[in-house]
C-alpha cells in the first residue's frame, strides 16, 4: 500500500520524538502486555484509542471483493461486473520473481522478525531524523496487509475508509495488536499470499493477478523478472509510479526494485543490470467493468440479472443483504441467454431501426415450458452516449425497465382466450359494424360495472363491416367484434385470464376495469408479452420467466453454489382453449394482418398491434418451442410514427405487421435454425354460416380510438383508456349483448380524452 512520504512540517527533532515513541509502543505491544505506564502516556485515552484490552482479539480475513462473470447457456462470457477488478489466486500460482520482489522492496526482513520490525523502526528513525522529513517508513508487510483489510471492510464508504486510513496513534496501536494476531495464526506465506491479493496496483486492479491481466495480459504465475518489479514498485504509490501514464517514473521506480532485489541477494548483479536495460513491455488491457461490455448487444440482459439478483429474496432478505454480496462479487452466474438466440436478435434489429432513428425498438424472446429467457436486445444501445440508454426497453419499470407501451392488439388473444374458457364458441358471430359506441353498462369485478354513455370505437378501415366469427375478426384485428365480445362476457375473466399468463402493467399499477382493455390499452413491457404468449405454445400452461440458471460464489478460496430463483409454472388454460387460439393466430400470419412475419420453414402463430396515433407498433409470435415479442415506437411517447424514416425506410404509416412483424421473423428465423420444428395442435373450428360475402381485409390492424378519459399512459405508454374502471353504478345487471347488423352510431366523444388511449392491429 501508498505510504504517506510529506513530512507534515514536524522538525528532525520531532520526527525522532515521534519514531522513537512508536519503537517503544511496538516493544511494547510485542510483549504483549498494557501496562499502567502506557495509560498515563495517554494510549487509552479515549480520541485516540480504545483501551488496549477493549481491541478485539481475532481479526477476521473479509471475503475480498472479486470479479463477477456472467456467462451464457453455452458457457460463453457475456461480461464481468465488480466493485473492485480481483482474482484471488493461490501463492503457487504467483511468479516467484513477484513474491520476492514485493517482499525486497516493502519489507526485505519479512522471513526474520515478527509482526513489527524493530530493527526496522530504528533505522527508519535515524534515516528520517537525518533527512529532517519522512523518508523510510517502518510499517511491515504484515502491518500493511491489516492496514488493507480495514480498508477493504470499509468498502466504498468514505468515512470508513478515512478512519481506515487515518494517521493516529490509536490506529497505529490497532494495527499493531491485529500484526501480531496475523503473524500467530496465519503465518508468512499464507500472509504474503493475502497480501498479494489484496494490495492495490493501480488501473482499477486489486491484487496481482488482476494486476498482471491489466499491464502484461497475462496471468501472475507468469510474470518475468523485470514485469514482476514493476507491479512491486507500483504498490508505493500507484498514481505516481503508473506505467500507463508515466513511463519514465515507472522505469526509475522498476529499477529501484531490482537494485533492491539484488542489495538482498534475491538475484545478482547481472541479473539486475540485465532487466534494467529491458522496455516496459507494457501490453495494457483496458478495464472491462459492467454491462457496458457485454458481448453480443446483451447489456441490458446483463442489466436485467443484476437487477434480478439485487431485488429476488433467495438471494438475501433484504436489498442491503443482497447487495453487499453483489459487491463482494467472484460470483459465477450462468444465464439462460442463448448466444444463437441473442445474436440473430440484436442482427435483424440493427437491419430493421438504426440506433439514431426517431424511434426504437426492442425484442425478447423466451422458451415455453420454462420461461427462460433466450434473448433481449434493442436498437439503442446500453450506454451514455448519444442514441444510447441504459433503460431496458424490454422490462418493467421495477427492473430497469420504463412505463411500459400499450400493446394494442396483441392483448385481444387473451380476451378471445378468456371468452372461450368462459364457454363462447370459436364460432361466435357479432355484427361488428364499423364504427360503434362501447356498449354499457359492462360487468367488472367485485360486483361492479363499467356505465359510460358515448364513447366511440372504430375499425381501422371502412371496409371492415360486419358480422364477423372470431376467426375473421382476430385475422382481421376487428376492433367492434372484440369490443362487443368483452361487452358479453365482462371485463373480470379477461383481467383474471391475464393474470393467469402473467399479464401485468409494466408500471406496477392494478389493470383498469374498463371494456377498452380489450384494445390493448394498458401498457406493457415486451418480456411480459413474450411470457404471455408462451402459454398458448407450450398448450395452456404459463411459465414465468427466468434469466439465471445457476451461481457458484467463491469466497476464501472456497466454492459453494447459491440458489436461484425457478420459474412457477401453472395452467392458465385449458389445452384446447389454447390449441383454438393457436389456430387462430395461425390464420393471422398465414392470411391476416401478420402475413409479413410468417415464418416458411416451420409452424408460427402471432398477432399485430398498433396504437392510436401509432406511437406504438407490435408484433407478439411464436412457435412451439420459442415465443418472441417486438416493439417498435419512441419511448418518450411524443413521435408518431407516420411520415417517418426507420432503419433507412420512408413509411407514410407504420403497422405492427409492417416494420415488428419484419423483425420478428428475422430475429426467430436465426434464433430457430437447426433446431427442431414441431407442430402445433390445430382444432377444427365449424363454420359460422354468416351468408355474406367476405370482406378485404384493409390496410392492417385494430383502429381503437376509445378516447376515454386517459390513464397516464406513463413513459412511452401512451394515455392509456383511463376510464377509472369500475367507478359505474352497481345496480346495473351484467348485461347480454347483441348488436343489429344495421346499427348504426354517431359518436360524440362524451368519454372524453383525445382518442389517444386507442389501438389498430
Amino acid at each position: 500500500m501508498p505510504k504517506k512520504r510529506s513530512g507534515g512540517g514536524l522538525s528532525s527533532t520531532q520526527q525522532a520524538a515521534k519514531f522513537l515513541g512508536v519503537s517503544v509502543l511496538a516493544g511494547a505491544v510485542m510483549a504483549g502486555i498494557a501496562v499502567p505506564a502506557f495509560g498515563a502516556l495517554g494510549l487509552a485515552a479515549k480520541g485516540s484509542v480504545e483501551g488496549f484490552d477493549e481491541i478485539p482479539t481475532n481479526l477476521k480475513r473479509p471475503p475480498l471483493s472479486q470479479r463477477t462473470t456472467i456467462l451464457d447457456n453455452k458457457g460463453g462470457q457475456i461480461a464481468t461486473v465488480y466493485s473492485r477488478d480481483r482474482t484471488v489466486v493461490d501463492l503457487k500460482d504467483i511468479s516467484p520473481y513477484m513474491q520476492k520482489a514485493i517482499v525486497a522492496i516493502e519489507d526485505a526482513r519479512f522471513y526474520e522478525h515478527g509482526a513489527v520490525d524493530l530493527k526496522g523502526v530504528l533505522r527508519a528513525l535515524n534515516k528520517n531524523a537525518q533527512s529532517g522529513g519522512v523518508s523510510e517508513g517502518a510499517s511491515t508487510l504484515t502491518q500493511q496487509y491489516v492496514k488493507n483489510v480495514f480498508v477493504e471492510e470499509a468498502g466504498d464508504d468514505a468515512t470508513l475508509v478515512a478512519q481506515a486510513t487515518q494517521q493516529t496513534l490509536g490506529r497505529k496501536v490497532r494495527e499493531l495488536k491485529f500484526a501480531i494476531q496475523v503473524e500467530e495464526e496465519l503465518g508468512k506465506k499464507k500472509i504474503l499470499e493475502n497480501y498479494l491479493n489484496i494490495t492495490f496496483f493501480g488501473q482499477q486492479a486489486y491484487g496481482v493477478e488482476a494486476a498482471a491481466q491489466r499491464y502484461f495480459s497475462k496471468s501472475a504465475k507468469d510474470l518475468k523478472l523485470e514485469e514482476a518489479a514493476l507491479l512491486a514498485g507500483i504498490v508505493q504509490s500507484p498514481s505516481r509510479y503508473d506505467p500507463v501514464n508515466d513511463e519514465e517514473e515507472a522505469v526509475k521506480r522498476r529499477n529501484t526494485v531490482l537494485q533492491r532485489m539484488a542489495d538482498v541477494h534475491d538475484i545478482s548483479r547481472a541479473e539486475a543490470d540485465k532487466a534494467k536495460k529491458k522496455p516496459l513491455g507494457l501490453k495494457v488491457s483496458k478495464p472491462k467493468n459492467g454491462c457496458i461490455t457485454a458481448v453480443k448487444g446483451a447489456g441490458f440482459f446483463c442489466d436485467y440479472v443484476r437487477e434480478v439478483f439485487l431485488n429476488d429474496p433467495v438471494f438475501g432478505k433484504t436489498q442491503k443483504a443482497r447487495a453487499k454480496i453483489w459487491n463482494q462479487g467472484g460470483l459465477t452466474i450462468r444465464t439462460t441467454l442463448d448466444p444463437q438466440s441473442q445474436e440473430s436478435a440484436q442482427a435483424s434489429i440493427k437491419d430493421h431501426v438504426y440506433k439514431s432513428d426517431d424511434v426504437a425498438t426492442a425484442a425478447t424472446i423466451v422458451e415455453p415450458g420454462t420461461g427462460k429467457i433466450l434473448a433481449m436486445g434493442q436498437s439503442r444501445p446500453y450506454g451514455f452516449g448519444k442514441n444510447e440508454t441504459q433503460m431496458n426497453l424490454s422490462v418493467d419499470s421495477n427492473m430497469g425497465g420504463g412505463a411500459g407501451y400499450q400493446p394494442g392488439s396483441t392483448f385481444k388473444p387473451i380476451v378471445a382466450a378468456a371468452a372461450l374458457e368462459g364457454g363462447k364458441p370459436a364460432n361466435q358471430v357479432y355484427s361488428s359494424p364499423y364504427e360503434m359506441d362501447y356498449p354499457s353498462p359492462v360487468s367488472a369485478c367485485d360486483g361492479r360495472t363499467w356505465n359510460e354513455k358515448g364513447v366511440p370505437v372504430a375499425n381501422e378501415n371502412e371496409t371492415e363491416v360486419g358480422p364477423y366469427d372470431m376467426r375473421d375478426a382476430t385475422a382481421k384485428s376487428v376492433n367492434t367484434y372484440y369490443i362487443q365480445l368483452i361487452s358479453d362476457i365482462g371485463i373480470c375473466p379477461v383481467t383474471d385470464m391475464a393474470g393467469k399468463m402473467g399479464v401485468e402493467r409494466a408500471d406496477g399499477k392494478k389493470m383498469n376495469q374498463a371494456p377498452s382493455i380489450a384494445l390493448g390499452t394498458q401498457e406493457m413491457s415486451p418480456l411480459t408479452m413474450a411470457s404471455a404468449y408462451a402459454t398458448f405454445a407450450t398448450r395452456g400452461t404459463y411459465c414465468s420467466p427466468i434469466a439465471i440458471e445457476s451461481i457458484r460464489q467463491t469466497v476464501g478460496g472456497q466454492k459453494k453454489s447459491l440458489p436461484v430463483p425457478k420459474s412457477t409454472c401453472s395452467r392458465a388454460m385449458s389445452e384446447n382453449t389454447a390449441d383454438t387460439i393457436n389456430t387462430l393466430l395461425k390464420g393471422v400470419v398465414e392470411d391476416g394482418t401478420g402475413s409479413e412475419a410468417g415464418l416458411d420453414s416451420r409452424a408460427s402463430a402471432g398477432k399485430t398491434g398498433t396504437t392510436d396515433e401509432r406511437y406504438a407498433a407490435w408484433f407478439v409470435g411464436y412457435t412451439p418451442n420459442m415465443a418472441g415479442a417486438v416493439w417498435v415506437g419512441d419511448p418518450a411517447h411524443k413521435r408518431k410514427m407516420t411520415n417517418i424514416t426507420i432503419g433507412g425506410v420512408p413509411y407514410e404509416k407504420v403497422f405492427g405487421g409492417k416494420v415488428p412483424g419484419p423483425i420478428w421473423r428475422d430475429m426467430m428465423a436465426g434464433a430457430l435454425e437447426g433446431k427442431d420444428a414441431p407442430q402445433f395442435n390445430l382444432v377444427t373450428i365449424p363454420p359460422s354460416n354468416i351468408g355474406k360475402e367476405e370482406d378485404g381485409r384493409g390496410d392492417e390492424d385494430d383502429g381503437d380510438q376509445d378516447g376515454n378519459n386517459g390513464d397516464n399512459g406513463g413513459n412511452g405508454g401512451g394515455n392509456g383508456d383511463g376510464n377509472n374502471g369500475g367507478n359505474g353504478n352497481p345496480q346495473f345487471p351484467n348485461p347480454t349483448i347483441s348488436i343489429p347488423e344495421e346499427w348504426t352510431i354517431s359518436g360524440n366523444d362524451n368519454g372524453g380524452g383525445n382518442g389517444n388511449g386507442g389501438n389498430f392491429p
